[in-house]
């Protein structure tokens, strides 16, 4: 059963909607560095938090890829049938392609930021969820955002590293490991080649959690027609350390014409 999410909105109200999707771990916030460049270009912004994060409900687990793909539709029915485009990060993009799989006739376009369509090995994330739900998030806080940022970035900001990883921490236990469920569950590689929104993936050259020539490589080449660029410096969370060039890209594939990738 789908759960109302908590999201807020940015932007004009006739604008194009673009749905922004995060990280596991993080909440609506990760997205602020994006907020003022895609507003200032015409866009209306909808950041949300998954089930089991910030504001949103937090219904007990373990989940499936699947609900979280449902509350997502969810969340687009509000905008009274409007297609939208989808901004996601990691688990955010997990949901994006399976809404472009399941649902393709609520997208126009689709933007895949340092995700994985199969993201092994299983029993990493099951034994990552068995540590968060006996020990809490504060537990995995200090290795997961090592991975967000890339050493240069973290000693260069060290009042946001705090506040990103406060973040983390923040995160019910329950949400954190019952989404490393849907993670470790995943696996949409066969599945890429449906998918018809125009894509663009986004991948940071030094991204630990999800190296893209393992996972960001084998999306692009799937989808027909999709776009891969890659940026150094960036790891995981790299709409944080190139915020200006990820909101450039972002913005130039919603405006690109055309309407299909074939």
């Amino acid at each position: 059963m789908s759960v109302a999410l908590n999201y807020v909105v940015d932007g004009p109200a006739d604008g194009p909607i673009v749905v922004f999707s995060g990280s596991l771990g993080s909440d609506l916030r990760m997205w602020e560095p994006q907020v003022a460049p895609l507003v200032a270009a015409g866009y209306r912004l909808v950041r949300y938090d998954h089930r089991g994060h910030g504001a949103s409900p937090v219904p007990a687990g373990p989940y499936r890829l699947d609900e979280l793909g449902d509350d997502a539709s969810e969340l687009i029915d509000c905008f009274d049938g409007r297609r939208v485009s989808w901004v996601g990060l990691s688990l955010g993009g997990m949901v994006g392609m399976w809404l472009a799989r399941f649902a393709p006739q609520r997208l126009d376009r689709l933007v895949l930021l340092c995700t994985s369509a199969k993201l092994g090995p299983p029993e990493g994330w099951a034994q990552r969820a068995e540590l968060v739900r006996a020990k809490g998030t504060e537990a995995i806080a200090d290795a997961a955002v090592g991975r967000w940022v890339t050493p240069g970035y973290a000693a260069a900001n060290p009042e946001r590293m705090t506040w990103l990883r406060d973040m983390i921490a923040a995160t019910p236990a329950e949400g954190y490991a019952s989404c490393c469920t849907a993670i470790e569950l995943m696996d949409q590689l066969d599945e890429l080649a449906g998918i018809t929104a125009p894509t663009l993936v986004i991948g940071g050259a030094r991204d630990p959690a999800t190296p893209p020539a393992d996972h960001q490589k084998p999306i692009a080449e799937r989808i027909p027609g999709a776009r891969l660029e890659v940026l150094s410096p960036g790891a995981h969370l790299v709409s944080y350390e190139q915020a200006d060039r990820v909101s450039e890209l972002i913005i130039d594939h919603l405006r690109r014409p055309g309407t299909e990738n074939r």
